[in-house]
């Protein structure tokens, strides 16, 4: 459950990609979208792939090339992150 919350979190985190979703849970986009779909009320999933489909941070081949990280510099303190606990 708490894996499934983080994942939620970090869909609908802007900033986050879906490559740093797919290499900390190996979960691909449509996973994420499947999973999203799921667990969220309809109207929530609908307005969350609204703006992602408007977001280019979401997907690393549209981001800035200036943006070489996808993790925030507070990540460190969020819990039960694994790429902060390496």
């Amino acid at each position: 459950m708490i894996e499934i919350d983080r994942i939620i979190e970090m869909a609908w985190e802007d900033r986050t990609p879906f490559e740093a979703i797919r290499f900390q849970f190996n979960l691909s986009e449509a996973d994420v979208k499947t999973l999203m779909k799921k667990e969220l009320r309809f109207g929530s999933y609908k307005a969350w792939r609204k703006r992602v489909a408007q977001c280019n941070t979401k997907h690393l081949a549209k981001r800035n090339p200036e943006i070489d990280r996808f993790k925030s510099k507070a990540q460190r303190t969020i819990s039960n992150n694994k790429i902060a606990k390496r």
